[in-house]
């Protein structure tokens, strides 16, 4: 397992993944992970749908695909479903669904908020345990036919596919380091 501080300061995106991806034991300590974010009034605002079955698989990359022919995104956007689709041996997609079932809920934003920390502490524990991903969104978070595939409810948004596996790339090392530009000391 890797330090936390390293971990928070050296996490990076690879698109260049393979097998293996996690076990279902790894994918557990993800989810669990996943949980343990901030959320106020424990809304639990999110919802995981996670493809690591090739039947799985192949179901995602043919909706990938149907969502750009009837949408009509043309021949580039078919290549790019085809690429997205084989991305990686492990898709999770990150549903936010607002919670209004308790007496007293919380702003729809603080708890989109939470679902997106939720995503990027699913990221962390991949990347914990020794993989690297990556968080898609683009066209296919609207997609008509994902959105019914992960169950959606009327006002559910899609906020993120990770894509998981093991990196082809070196994808250690800080990304941002001068800090100039985006920090002020009081």
């Amino acid at each position: 397992m890797m330090d936390a501080l390293a971990l928070l300061t050296t996490r990076r995106s690879s698109k260049k993944l393979n097998a293996p991806g996690p076990s279902r034991a790894q994918i557990e300590t993800m989810l669990q992970a996943a949980t343990q974010v901030p959320d106020h009034g424990n809304m639990r605002p999110v919802k995981f749908t996670v493809i690591e079955s090739e039947e799985g698989l192949n179901r995602f990359r043919e909706l990938l695909k149907q969502t750009v022919i009837e949408l009509n995104f043309g021949e580039e956007s078919l290549q790019k479903a085809e690429r997205v689709g084989r991305m990686a041996p492990l898709v999770v997609g990150v549903t936010f669904s607002p919670n209004r079932e308790v007496p007293k809920p919380k702003p729809e934003w603080e708890q989109m908020l939470s679902a997106a920390c939720s995503a990027y502490a699913f990221q962390l524990a991949a990347k914990a345990q020794g993989f690297d991903n990556v968080w898609i969104t683009g066209l296919w978070t609207n997609s008509p036919l994902l959105r019914e595939a992960f169950g959606c409810a009327e006002k559910d948004k899609i906020i993120a596919l990770l894509m998981v596996g093991t990196g082809e790339e070196n994808s250690d090392g800080a990304k941002n380091t001068d800090l100039s530009e985006s920090v002020t000391y009081w």
